[in-house]
């Protein structure tokens, strides 16, 4: 055994706590050394845990314009709600509506009517309505894929602050146009299918609605993009982080590293002042 200290050699018959070369007592020094290396590593977790937060913040609620675009996200989810078309089947003792939107396909699986819907489409009196009505439904499903790539993009969105404008503006403006045509679609159908006697088809709007929004989240992406967004770091975070990948790679060891690692005259000053207060609390214990 060596002293961590001065790296003499220590017989293991010597059951002294103090080295009989330096005489420094090894219990304390490992103790020492050990929260010196822990006090390190937490000063440089801490500075990479700080930029996620900020990424987070800034990619959230960083400006104006990105608020807006996190409340217009939360909007194209409720434009869901607006029925992209419905179908009104009804016959003896039978009297329902059938609507492409998010409470209507709800009410699909809830009412039991989503397996219905398909044996409605090999019959003679609801046949054609039925099939209609695949048109709207599938176009809310595209339409909703759409909407949640949007919504985990912009959830991992600080992972890569522009790389995800990116995804996002072109999402939004391909579901737009999406959407847009799906609507002249849907709108057309209803000239094609004619009512009848067991069965009326209603286009709705609910597509042009998201059409809209999606569409003035193209332009909201478009703006971020061209103005940047730009995390506020806490002074000497990056180098903290970079000296942090350092050591985990094995290029440095926290041992060489002063305490603090990086200091700015900020951060110095908030040490001192707080050392002081500390002394002084002892002194004050000390004379009661």
């Amino acid at each position: 055994m060596k002293c961590p200290k001065c790296g003499g050699e220590i017989p293991f018959y010597d059951l002294k706590p103090k080295c009989s070369h330096c005489g420094v007592n090894i219990l304390y020094y490992t103790q020492n050394e050990g929260l010196m290396r822990d006090a390190k590593r937490t000063e440089l977790e801490g500075a990479a845990a700080r930029m996620i937060i900020a990424r987070v913040k800034a990619n959230f609620i960083g400006s104006k314009i990105v608020i807006v675009r996190l409340v217009m996200t939360l909007l194209m989810v409720a434009a869901l709600l607006v029925p992209f078309g419905s179908v009104h089947f009804h016959a003896a003792f039978f009297d329902n509506t059938v609507s492409a939107g998010l409470i209507g396909v709800i009410r699909l699986f809830t009412d039991g009517l989503f397996t219905h819907l398909f044996s409605f489409a090999g019959s003679a009196l609801f046949g054609t309505h039925a099939a209609a009505l695949f048109l709207p439904l599938c176009l809310l499903i595209v339409v909703a894929v759409f909407d949640i790539i949007i919504a985990v993009t912009l959830l991992l969105g600080f992972l890569d602050l522009t790389g995800s404008i990116n995804i996002l503006k072109k999402t939004s403006l391909i579901g737009a146009i999406v959407a847009a045509a799906g609507q002249i679609a849907v709108i057309a159908m209803s000239f094609i299918v004619k009512d009848t006697e067991f069965a009326s088809y209603k286009f709705g709007f609910g597509a042009l609605v998201c059409a809209a929004m999606l569409l003035v989240s193209f332009f909201i992406n478009r703006i971020i993009l061209k103005k940047g967004i730009e995390p506020v770091y806490k002074e000497n975070d990056i180098k903290r982080r970079d000296m942090l990948k350092r050591v985990r790679a094995g290029e440095v060891s926290l041992d060489s590293l002063p305490l603090p690692v990086f200091e700015s005259e900020d951060e110095r000053e908030e040490r001192l002042k707080a050392l002081e207060e500390a002394l002084l609390a002892e002194e004050e214990g000390k004379e009661l």
